[in-house]
């Protein structure tokens, strides 16, 4: 498989990325077990696919580690002239604390030794208590780490437009924005899109394919008791989808996808992720791979085949328009997790 010229994006001068990126957060738990040798050695199949951008975190259970073992083994079989090849994108998810030099280069150090990593191609950092402001003292330090070579770029992760603003504005260069962002939640649209446009500021969007919930399964499907959601994303998202609307309209936006779908010769899945990869400012959408238990490389790739149009919107919007306004609801991004 050779995904097309689309599929890829010059993130920054020196980073290009494709815009589907395999999210890591199914390997830290709440997923099923991850067999590790089956996971690092299906890497492979999705960077000989093309997608080559991975998405991953300090917390995610061995995520690190095992970026760190693919690239160890990439480099003895391709050699290691074509590490450049593989990106990689970690956070770093501290406890509200003094944020010290010390501190803050320990923690990014632990990240380059896990990934087997002179720089870091791009740290995102989350804060859980905006009351705590000394999250800029974590971003100052991790500037001067960008300075000093350690880290390629900065980015966030979760972070609301009020707080991004006032971190451009204390002169961090930030170059994303990592964000909940679907058919079902479009908070992005409401504020943050707009910002980031006109600061050059992409947007990283997760929770797109909801879990698995925004697929053929779950249409004409009775609502699904927790206990049948056997996966933390499902239950999560299960949890969007009250908020957005319930079950009964969450029926309505499948069977409108659906529709859309057939027409273009795709699934559900494809053109959720077509819908959001087309949004301002998003300049890719992670998709978790629970390596070693399923693979959908096939069809995720399809989102690069189609394109969405006015006929298409004229099916969604209507159904769109009946659900709850979550900025009213949650608040901002990232506001579910304060």
């Amino acid at each position: 498989m050779t995904l097309p010229p689309t599929s890829r994006l010059r993130f920054t001068p020196e980073l290009t990325i494709c815009r589907i990126l395999n999210g890591m957060w199914q390997v830290s738990g709440g997923h099923g077990r991850i067999d590790r040798e089956r996971a690092i050695e299906e890497m492979f199949c999705y960077h000989e696919a093309g997608f080559t951008t991975w998405d991953l975190a300090d917390h995610y259970g061995p995520a690190e580690e095992f970026v760190g073992e693919f690239r160890r083994r990439f480099a003895a079989r391709r050699g290691e002239d074509r590490l450049g090849e593989i990106q990689a994108f970690t956070k770093w998810v501290p406890y509200p604390g003094p944020m010290t030099r010390r501190v803050v280069e320990e923690a990014v150090d632990v990240s380059r030794r896990r990934m087997g990593m002179t720089r870091l191609d791009l740290l995102q950092f989350h804060w859980w208590d905006y009351d705590d402001e000394r999250y800029l003292d974590a971003l100052k330090h991790l500037e001067d780490l960008r300075q000093a070579g350690k880290i390629r770029h900065l980015a966030l992760t979760n972070f609301d437009t009020l707080r991004l603003q006032r971190i451009v504005e204390h002169g961090i260069p930030v170059v994303s924005n990592q964000v909940q962002f679907s058919l079902v939640d479009r908070r992005p649209l409401a504020r943050m899109a707009a910002f980031c446009a006109g600061r050059g500021i992409g947007l990283f969007a997760y929770g797109t394919l909801l879990g698995g919930l925004l697929s053929e399964k779950y249409l004409g499907r009775a609502e699904p008791q927790r206990t049948e959601l056997g996966t933390a994303s499902l239950k999560k998202y299960k949890r969007m989808i009250e908020a957005w609307g319930g079950w009964a309209l969450y029926q309505e936006l499948l069977a409108a996808l659906r529709q859309i779908a057939d027409r273009h010769g795709v699934g559900i899945a494809t053109v959720g992720l077509r819908y959001v990869l087309d949004q301002p400012s998003v300049a890719g959408v992670i998709v978790g791979a629970r390596l070693g238990i399923a693979q959908h490389i096939a069809e995720n790739a399809r989102a690069f085949d189609i394109g969405l149009d006015d006929a298409d919107r004229a099916v969604l919007d209507p159904v769109l328009a009946r659900s709850r306004d979550l900025m009213r609801v949650i608040g901002d991004c990232g506001d579910e997790y304060r």
